[in-house]
C-alpha cells in the first residue's frame, strides 16, 4: 500500500461503513440488494451524513465571513498604507500587519474554504471505493466481496454503471450522455450557489474590498474546474458531488434568508419582511383594541306562578 492509499484507508473504511449501513436499511425496506437505485440512494445517504457532520464547520465559516466583513475597513487601510511600495521590507511589513489583524480578530480568509477542503479526501475516497468495486476488488472494510461486486455492477437508470467515466466507459454511449448532464448540473448548481452569495449577501464595504474581486474571479473559475475535472470522475462520484451541491445551495439559501450579512441586499430584504409582519400585527392589535365588547343585557327574572294563583287570575 502506497502513502496516498495509507492516508485514504480510514476514510475509505468510513465511507464503506456508511454505504453498507444505508444499503442494509434500503434492502430492509424492500429494495433489491443489487439494484442500482439502492446504491444510488446509499450514496445520497452518504451525502446527508457527511454534510450534517460538516454543519459545525459551516457555522464557523459564517462567523469567519462576518469577522472578515468587520475588519474589511482596517484591512483596506493597511493595503492603502503600502500601496505602490514594491520593496521587500514593505511587503514583509504589510504581511505582518495583515496577519496581526487576523490574529487579533481570530479569523482567516482560509476559514471559508474549510468545508470544501474537508470534503476533498471524501471525494477521493469514494472515487477509490467505486474504482475498486468497478474492477472487481473487495473493499477495505464492510464492503465484502458480494457487496463490492453489486456496487461495481450498479447502474444509473439501468444503463450507465456508477463506476464508469467519460474516458473509461467500454463504449457505452449512455455513460457519456449522463456524465455530460451531471457535469452541467454540477457546474450550474455551484455557479448559482456562489452567485447568490455575491449578489445578495455582500455589503457595500465588502464589495469594495479586494476579497470581493477574488470571489468574483472564483465565481467563473470554479465551474470551469468542475467542468474539466468531471470528465475523469466516475458517475457515482459526480452524483455525490451534485447532491452535495444541492445541499449547499439549500443551506446557503436558508442562511442568507434568516442570517444575512449586515448591510447586504439580503439583510434589507429581511428587514422589509419583518417590518411588513410588524405592520400586519399592529393592524390586528388596533382592530382588537378598537373592538367594543358589549356586556350581556341583564333580564329580570320571572317569578314562578302557582296553580291556584293562576286560576284566580284567569277567573277575574
Amino acid at each position: 500500500m502506497d502513502f496516498f492509499g495509507l492516508i485514504l484507508w480510514p476514510i475509505k473504511w468510513a465511507i464503506e461503513a456508511i454505504l453498507v449501513g444505508f444499503h442494509s436499511l434500503f434492502t430492509a425496506l424492500g429494495l433489491q440488494s443489487e439494484a442500482g437505485l439502492t446504491w444510488v440512494l446509499s450514496i445520497a445517504g452518504l451525502v446527508v451524513v457527511v454534510r450534517a457532520a460538516l454543519i459545525p464547520l459551516f457555522v464557523r465559516q459564517i462567523k469567519s465571513q462576518r469577522k472578515m466583513l468587520e475588519i474589511a475597513p482596517d484591512l483596506k487601510k493597511i493595503q492603502d498604507k503600502y500601496k505602490g511600495k514594491r520593496d521587500q521590507f514593505s511587503r514583509e511589513a504589510m504581511s505582518r500587519e495583515t496577519m496581526a489583524l487576523y490574529g487579533k480578530h481570530k479569523t482567516s480568509p482560509f476559514a471559508s474554504c474549510l468545508p470544501i477542503l474537508v470534503q476533498m479526501p471524501i471525494f477521493f475516497g469514494l472515487f477509490s471505493v467505486l474504482n475498486n468495486s468497478f474492477n472487481g476488488l473487495t473493499g477495505v472494510g464492510l464492503l465484502n466481496e458480494q457487496l463490492s461486486q453489486e456496487f461495481g455492477r450498479a447502474t444509473l437508470f439501468g444503463i450507465a454503471p456508477l463506476g464508469a467515466t467519460m474516458v473509461n466507459n467500454d463504449g457505452n454511449f449512455w455513460v457519456i450522455v449522463i456524465a455530460a448532464i451531471l457535469i452541467v448540473l454540477m457546474t450550474a448548481s455551484q455557479f448559482i450557489t456562489q452567485l447568490q452569495i455575491m449578489s445578495k449577501n455582500q455589503s457595500a464595504e465588502m464589495k469594495a474590498s479586494p476579497m470581493y474581486r477574488q470571489q468574483r474571479i472564483l465565481l467563473y473559475v470554479l465551474p470551469v474546474v468542475f467542468l474539466f475535472s468531471g470528465i475523469a470522475f466516475p458517475l457515482g462520484v459526480m452524483f455525490y458531488w451534485f447532491v452535495s451541491n444541492i445541499w449547499t445551495m439549500v443551506q446557503q439559501f436558508i442562511v442568507i434568508r434568516n442570517m444575512p450579512t449586515p448591510g447586504s441586499e439580503a439583510a434589507l430584504a429581511r428587514e422589509a419582511r419583518l417590518a411588513k409582519k410588524r405592520q400586519k400585527k399592529g393592524i390586528v392589535d388596533e382592530e382588537i383594541e378598537g373592538t367594543v365588547i358589549e356586556e350581556p343585557k341583564k333580564t329580570q327574572r320571572q317569578q314562578p306562578v302557582g296553580k291556584n294563583r293562576a286560576k284566580k287570575k284567569g277567573g277575574r
